[in-house]
């Protein structure tokens, strides 16, 4: 039996998936938590955030990927950021890399940047 705190929403439910009964989740107050759960057991995915080297300048655009992507992957998504360099003007929700280490995932702008 794992516990964890569902994070779909901010009430935070304790949940319990039974892992050896199916993935079966108690404690949930919704659907979305009984969802959560058994996919935080079989396939955890996370949401990243970093920043963008702007070309030729010493500030950053700040991004994140636009779903989340499979826990295992996120030192190679971020090693994948490390060589990209952007020009201005960038604007929210620009895509600056595609499908982020075969994920499907992109990293997206987070600010502007005029």
């Amino acid at each position: 039996m794992k516990e964890l705190i569902c994070i779909v929403c901010p009430k935070g439910c304790h949940l319990k998936v039974d892992d050896e009964h199916d993935y079966v989740v108690t404690g949930n107050s919704c659907p979305r938590g009984s969802e959560y759960g058994k996919n935080e057991i079989l396939h955890p995915v996370r949401v990243i955030t970093s920043v963008v080297r702007m070309e030729g300048e010493k500030s950053c655009c700040p991004v994140k990927t636009d779903e989340g992507i499979p826990k295992g992957k996120i030192f190679e998504a971020m090693d994948a950021l490390k060589p990209v360099r952007v020009s201005r003007p960038i604007h929210i929700g620009d895509v600056i890399v595609k499908d982020v280490c075969g994920t499907g995932a992109n990293w997206v702008a987070t600010k502007n940047v005029l």
